[in-house]
C-alpha cells in the first residue's frame, strides 16, 4: 500500500533529480567559466585547459539537463566526463572514493547514468 502511494510520485521525483542535478553541476561550469560562485581555485582558469573544457561541459550540460533538452545524450556525455575525472584526479590518489575525494564525481556519473537511461521524464522540453 506505501508503495503504491510513494510510486505514484516516481515521474515527478525522477523530474526533480535530473533538475537538481542540473543545477547542482551547472554551478561548477559558472563557477570556472563565469566566477559565480566565486571559487578561488577557478581564478585565472584557461579556457582552452583542460578544466576550461569540464567547466564548459558543465555549464552547458547542466543547463541542458536542467530544462530537459537532449537529455540522453547529454546525460551520456556528462556521465563519461565524471568518468573520466574519477579516474584522472582521484583515483591515482587512493582506491577508495571516502579517501580520494572522488565520492561528488562517482555520484553524478551514475545519476547522470541513470538519466540517460530513463530519459528526461516530465517537466522537460524533451517532454514536451
Amino acid at each position: 500500500m506505501l508503495d503504491q502511494a510513494f510510486a505514484r510520485f516516481a515521474p515527478q521525483a525522477h523530474a526533480l533529480l535530473r533538475i537538481v542535478a542540473g543545477f547542482l553541476y551547472l554551478q561548477h561550469g559558472s563557477a570556472k567559466l563565469l566566477g559565480f560562485p566565486h571559487v578561488a581555485m577557478f581564478d585565472g582558469l584557461q579556457i582552452a585547459s583542460l578544466m576550461g573544457v569540464a567547466g564548459i561541459l558543465e555549464l552547458v550540460g547542466g543547463a541542458l539537463l536542467l530544462i530537459g533538452l537532449f537529455t540522453r545524450p547529454v546525460a551520456f556525455v556528462l556521465s563519461g566526463q565524471m568518468a573520466v575525472a574519477y579516474f584522472m584526479a582521484h583515483f591515482p590518489k587512493d582506491f577508495w572514493p571516502i579517501l580520494n575525494g572522488g565520492e561528488l564525481a562517482v555520484v553524478y556519473c551514475f545519476v547522470f547514468l541513470y538519466i540517460c537511461a530513463r530519459g528526461a521524464g516530465p517537466m522537460s522540453v524533451d517532454g514536451a
